[in-house]
């Protein structure tokens, strides 16, 4: 065998080992579970910016803010584990999110602090909160489970904040 020959040969089989070591590709239902936490965060986070714009409530500013500044460090840490997985996310908020949007943009006053507050707050927050136990418990790739564990104490804060804000809003 000629020195090419066995050059190429070793290359091939350099190549071949090295596909084989590499990880194996995240399940489908791990890389959705990205995308939703990814969806989520994008989604508070758009939801705080209109609300800082938009409401005259301190509280509610300040949630809004809290919001804002959370959700920004959860969908970075995502982007990182999506990164690493080769997972594609989501850039802006999903439909349901862009309708929740325009129905608040209609509002002013009390009456957009309240829908703010109850649906991007305590409603969200809750559905969120039940999707990110799930993944917990479901999730095979590890990196997955452990951001939604990292995830989740900051989630259940946010929703107790949330339920409190609500009471005292009319």
């Amino acid at each position: 065998m000629s020195h090419t020959r066995l050059f190429a040969a070793l290359a091939a089989s350099f190549a071949l080992a090295n596909i084989a070591s590499a990880q194996a590709p995240i399940a489908k239902a791990d890389s959705d579970r990205l995308v939703a936490i990814a969806q989520a965060n994008i989604a508070e986070v758009a939801a705080g910016k209109m609300a800082l714009d938009k409401s005259s409530n301190a509280d509610v500013k300040s949630f809004a803010q809290t919001m804002i500044d959370d959700h920004s460090k959860g969908l970075d840490e995502t982007k990182k584990v999506a990164a690493a997985k080769n997972v594609t996310l989501p850039t802006e908020p999903d439909a349901e999110h862009k309708k929740m949007a325009a129905d608040l943009e209609k509002l002013s006053g009390a009456a957009f602090d309240k829908q703010y507050v109850s649906k991007a707050g305590v409603a969200d927050h809750t559905k969120v909160l039940a999707a990110l136990k799930k993944d917990i418990a479901s999730a095979k790739d590890a990196d997955v489970k452990a951001l939604a564990s990292k995830l989740e104490p900051t989630v259940a804060h946010h929703g107790e904040m949330a339920k409190k804000l609500d009471a005292t809003l009319k």
